[in-house]
């Protein structure tokens, strides 16, 4: 009941699940009947359990009720109305599925060595790795839910208003990767601290709440059908450098300092528009190295270019803090150590 309560305080709508198990308390006789469906079922409405995820509530009382009846239930999370999308990493021990089934929509070719690939923990590696982004596996900034099985969830706040659909990442259909389930629209998922016959869910680091869903793993989603139909994607702009409020004079040179870094700017936020083959690393690294000259030559402050280099970093590659930051200091020192005045020297 406190994990329920938890839930339901965070704005998560809560179902109760079968003691020891990670599926949906049973319906009544009624309700399991053939043939009967959930719309206007009066059990809904007088506040049983029935029917799963659509029974789902926030509503204190409510729960306080179902937990009094059988205080061994565990906690399912309804994901849809919570706006959760969780990414469901499987690590099941079974043979590897055709190519074109790994990564769904990306080729890997009969040359490329599967060696060692076992998981879905390798799959979305593998992902990240191509988007050039962080693996969500190791997204310390955000919930992540340890499974029994050895798996692991990783839950995000899905924008206000996005609708995501779920998939199993083993079948045919719609789906991100191999062994990388999505729960998401019309699903739920087990709540941490919620124990089945086969261990606990446990949640991993510190964080307790769900990240924003990372722009690149929005792009993903939509890529491989995880979007209604009739919920368009909306292109992000790129965003225009800020340079030129930023230069200094420096003994003369200003504008064309200011259309140097604008240039370099305008390249890094570019990368927004394209998921793969943007090259934002060496776009990143050159835009810093480009400021850490304008620095030496007195024509940036450093703070300056760490502002500037960080938001457009973060425009381009959302989520990606720590990553970005590191290119930047590199490119930053590397720089500094050769002066650049495209005016002429003072």
């Amino acid at each position: 009941m406190t994990v329920a309560r938890w839930c339901a305080t965070a704005g998560w709508p809560v179902l109760p699940l079968a003691p020891g198990r990670k599926t949906p308390a049973r319906n009544c006789r009624t309700c399991s009947a053939p043939g009967h469906s959930h719309h206007g079922c009066s059990c809904i409405t007088g506040g049983r359990w029935c029917h799963g995820f659509h029974a789902a509530t926030t509503n204190q009382e409510r729960l306080g009720e179902w937990w009094r009846q059988e205080p061994a239930f565990g906690v399912g999370v309804a994901c849809g109305p919570a706006r959760l999308i969780v990414i469901d990493v499987d690590a099941h021990p079974t043979a590897l599925p055709s190519r074109d089934r790994l990564l769904p929509g990306i080729a890997v070719h009969d040359d490329v060595d599967l060696t060692g690939l076992d998981s879905g923990f390798h799959t979305l590696a593998v992902l990240a790795a191509l988007r050039e982004a962080q693996n969500p596996a190791d997204d310390a900034s955000t919930l992540r839910v340890r499974t029994p099985s050895g798996g692991l969830h990783i839950w995000y706040q899905a924008a206000a208003n996005d609708t995501w659909l779920c998939s199993a990442g083993s079948t045919p259909g719609r789906a991100l990767a191999w062994q990388v389930d999505i729960r998401a629209h019309g699903g739920y998922i087990v709540a941490p601290g919620t124990t089945t016959a086969d261990g606990a869910y446990t949640p991993v680091g510190s964080c307790t709440t769900p990240a924003q869903l990372p722009s690149w793993l929005a792009e993903e989603l939509t890529r491989t059908g995880h979007r209604p139909t009739d919920q368009p994607a909306v292109p992000r702009p790129a965003a225009p450098p800020r340079a030129r409020q930023a230069i200094v004079a420096a003994g003369g040179g200003r504008e064309a300092a200011a259309k140097v870094l604008e240039s370099v700017l305008a390249e890094v936020a570019d990368c927004a528009l394209r998921t793969e083959g943007a090259g934002f690393s060496d776009k990143l690294n050159r835009a810093a190295f480009t400021a850490g000259g304008l620095m030496a030559a007195g024509h940036l402050s450093d703070q300056a270019a760490q502002d500037m280099l960080l938001a457009v970093a973060e425009h381009a590659r959302p989520g990606q803090h720590t990553r970005a930051a590191s290119i930047i200091r590199s490119g930053l020192a590397a720089g500094a150590r050769r002066p650049l005045y495209p005016g002429g020297r003072p």
